[in-house]
């Protein structure tokens, strides 16, 4: 849970930092990319649960 907190502060302490830089922010524009980012990283955790139940 810690390393949520400390994510989520560190993201938007980096988007305060881009704005007031005016620089474009280092994400995705779109929300539907963000949940892209997460379905890869769910389904590799999913997929190394399949692979650790064949592999027992």
């Amino acid at each position: 849970m810690k390393e949520l907190v400390l994510s989520v502060i560190a993201g938007i302490a980096v988007g305060i930092l881009f704005k007031l830089l005016k620089l474009p922010l280092p994400a995705p524009p779109v929300f539907s990319a963000v949940l892209g980012v997460f379905g890869v990283y769910f389904g590799g955790v999913i997929a190394g649960w399949i692979m650790g139940f064949f592999t027992k």
